[in-house]
């Protein structure tokens, strides 16, 4: 539905191009649920906090590049279970004490500039960010899960630097920065809690990005500090976890261990500053650990994906993908599907009319009339819009109506979502 979108949109007055969503609804003109007078269905909301992870950063990126991260393809695998939004408020560069900074002001509904929330962040939306609090707030206080990744960030200049110190001076150094660690994550939780007492909170650890190759012999020094940070989130999470208020810990780092280098970056970048961040298999995943924890798998298409310009479109209506002799359609640029593959998923009840040329349609207390090459369809007697018309296919012997995706939405009220990466359409009544 347009909600989703919208809450995407609101992340940060994120329509800015790297990190604006790569899913959009398909484009229906009207909000049919206005139409008919019907409730708003349930959402899952996932609020997205922290660093650059979060933002889906790769090195290289800029304000025209779109990220495919973690927390997007969390939100295609929260659409294979139900209608799922995301607004996503990642911060390039934010540390632990940037983000409790944040929260705080969140939590407190006031204004506050970048510097406020942590000096010398290089995100170009930092102002935005910072003005745009009373958003966040509304987001936090309607999220069903909230997603963390930080701590990267306050570790970062100890890792880049740990051949310059001593083996006691490392340690000394490490020791500090997880008790800052500790104090500020508690303050961030404490201050979601003050906006959302009973949300799901899932806290990721950091994963020590380096490869053995590239380390040698001190790779057993930072994958130590990698599971002493670990054990802090461990300790952070156990405290502040309640019977009805879950904080969870998602243990990224385990699985990176020993695949660092085809799953991470290792580069400097033009200022001659070693830039770390995932890949995109890494980012995967990142996410396959989220799905995993929050629905016990984490799905792909059964079609292939290898060469998505190549593979079919895949139906995925109410979690189960379509397997029809029916495929798909693109036309004029629109993606048309069989009605009745769709009404069957769905246990809707479908009329022809051959005097007519129409299709009546009746499900969740609509009824909905498309006509055969009109851009116009009738919802509960009310004239509704669509971009492109319905059409008849020859399959076989028979003629098939092929309906377009928009007007899934639009007429009979679904929540349809595309994702370009997948080349996979959700349908979710």
């Amino acid at each position: 539905m347009l909600n989703a979108w919208k809450r995407i949109v609101a992340a940060g007055t994120s329509g800015l191009l790297l990190f604006s969503a790569l899913i959009f609804t398909g484009g229906g003109t009207i909000n049919a649920a206005e139409v008919a007078g019907a409730s708003e269905p349930d959402v899952f909301n996932i609020v997205a906090l922290g660093d650059s992870i979060t933002v889906g950063y790769e090195p290289g990126m800029d304000l025209n590049s779109k990220p495919y991260g973690f927390t997007e393809r969390l939100l295609e695998q929260g659409w294979y279970h139900g209608r799922t939004s995301l607004a996503n408020y990642g911060i390039l560069g934010l540390t632990t004490s940037g983000l409790r900074n944040y929260t705080g002001a969140v939590s407190k509904g006031t204004v506050i500039t970048g510097n406020e929330i942590q000096v010398g962040l290089a995100d170009p939306r930092i102002e935005q960010l910072a003005a745009n609090t009373a958003q966040a707030a509304t987001d936090l206080k309607a999220a069903d899960l909230i997603t963390i990744t930080i701590g990267g960030n306050d570790m970062s200049t100890l890792f880049k630097n740990f051949k310059e110190l001593t083996a006691e001076d490392f340690q000394l150094q490490l020791d500090q920065r997880l008790t800052e660690y500790t104090a500020n994550m508690k303050a961030t939780l404490e201050n979601i809690r003050a906006i959302n007492p009973k949300v799901t909170i899932l806290l990721a650890d950091q994963y020590q990005p380096a490869p053995r190759i590239y380390l040698t012999s001190n790779y057993l020094k930072l994958m130590d500090a990698a599971a002493r940070l670990t054990a802090t989130v461990d300790n952070v999470a156990a405290s502040m976890a309640k019977e009805d208020a879950v904080v969870q810990v998602v243990h990224v780092a385990e699985s990176f261990a020993g695949k660092e280098g085809g799953l991470t970056y290792v580069v400097k970048s033009p200022i001659d500053k070693i830039d770390i961040h995932p890949t995109q298999s890494g980012y995967e995943l990142i996410a396959r650990v989220f799905a995993e924890l929050l629905w016990g798998e984490y799905r792909t298409p059964a079609v292939a994906v290898m060469n998505p310009s190549a593979a079919p479109m895949s139906i995925v209506v109410k979690g189960v993908e379509l397997n029809t002799p029916n495929k798909p359609i693109l036309k004029s640029g629109q993606n048309f599907l069989a009605l009745k593959d769709v009404l069957n998923a769905v246990g809707a009840t479908g009329k022809w009319d051959n005097k007519t040329s129409s299709a009546t349609i009746v499900y969740g207390g609509r009824t909905v009339i498309i006509t055969i090459g009109s851009k116009v369809i009738k919802v509960n007697g009310q004239k509704v819009a669509i971009d492109t018309p319905a059409f008849l296919q020859k399959v076989g012997k028979e003629d098939k109506t092929y309906l377009p995706l928009a007007a899934l939405a639009s007429g009979l009220g679904f929540d349809v979502k595309y994702s370009a990466q997948l080349r996979t359409a959700f349908i979710n009544p």
